[in-house]
């Protein structure tokens, strides 16, 4: 059975960074593209981040101040986060698709997630 884990999150001025982590097993990760997605309370979930392929896919509100990277030989993704937000504030999930049918942009078509970790940006 897959298993994502997340963690890292925590607390952190706005104008911080922090790194979270999604440690994965139960699956052939390399053969998985994985993402970010976060939601914040009230709110639907929103794609963070994606790594597919070598190539990295971000949201139009993160893009130049997160990064997502990974690592196959530990069967982990990074989120590194910089120039937070108190707007980034939200509960971070990773997850896992093997399909490459359907946009990486859109939750729907993860078929793995992690529990979430919580990220608070405060002002």
């Amino acid at each position: 059975q897959a298993q994502l884990v997340e963690s890292g999150g925590g607390l952190v001025p706005a104008g911080g960074s922090l790194r979270v982590s999604c440690a994965a097993s139960g699956l052939t990760f390399s053969n998985y593209v994985m993402g970010w997605f976060r939601q914040a309370p009230g709110k639907e979930r929103e794609f963070v981040a994606a790594w597919s392929g070598g190539s990295t896919y971000y949201g139009d509100s993160v893009k130049g101040r997160f990064t997502i990277s990974r690592d196959n030989n530990k069967n982990t993704v990074y989120l590194h986060m910089s120039s937070l937000k108190p707007e980034d504030t939200a509960v971070y999930y990773c997850a896992a698709r093997s399909s490459i049918s359907g946009s990486l942009y859109n939750a729907y078509n993860y078929r793995y997630w992690g529990q979430g970790t919580q990220v608070t940006v405060s002002s």
